[in-house]
């Protein structure tokens, strides 16, 4: 395991340990400024929040406070090609809209209340919208995540 202490204006940064010998320090990560990202080998980093990650094979685990719809890219429509994405509200409300997977087709939504999730097929395109202000949660490979401009808002 290599850990990464929590940096965020709150908490001071330290140099990480890439070494697993019983000198390692262990801290807390604060999950609102750093990603965990789990990597094949058995390795978990703290580190920033990638959109698209450059390691395919890693799994990312994000948490955002969220206050309005700009702060969930409402207006994007997203994807992730190289695996379903596990998404989590904790705190607040929210909605996740499917994409219609044919011509003429509706959308579909999921509402979200504090203490849910919704597991999104790997490749279907969604989007956020907020119910309140929230504390949300994503689980994913991003390798590949697409995000494409909503043409269907006034």
């Amino acid at each position: 395991m290599t850990t990464n202490p929590a940096s965020s204006p709150s908490s001071p940064s330290s140099p990480s340990s890439s070494s697993t010998d019983a000198t390692d320090s262990i801290d807390a990560i604060d999950l609102f400024a750093l990603a965990l990202t789990f990597h094949p080998d058995g390795d978990v980093r703290a580190g920033e929040r990638r959109m698209d990650g450059s390691d395919s094979d890693a799994w990312q685990i994000a948490t955002f406070h969220v206050e309005t719809d700009a702060d969930v890219h409402a207006d994007h429509w997203e994807m992730h090609p190289s695996a379903e994405e596990g998404v989590c509200c904790l705190t607040g409300g929210a909605r996740i809209h499917f994409r219609a997977t044919g011509p003429g087709g509706a959308e579909d939504m999921v509402r979200l209340p504090a203490g849910t999730a919704v597991i999104v097929p790997r490749g279907r395109w969604h989007r956020l919208e907020l119910d309140a202000p929230s504390d949300l949660m994503s689980i994913t490979r991003r390798h590949g995540t697409r995000l494409e401009k909503r043409t269907d808002t006034p």
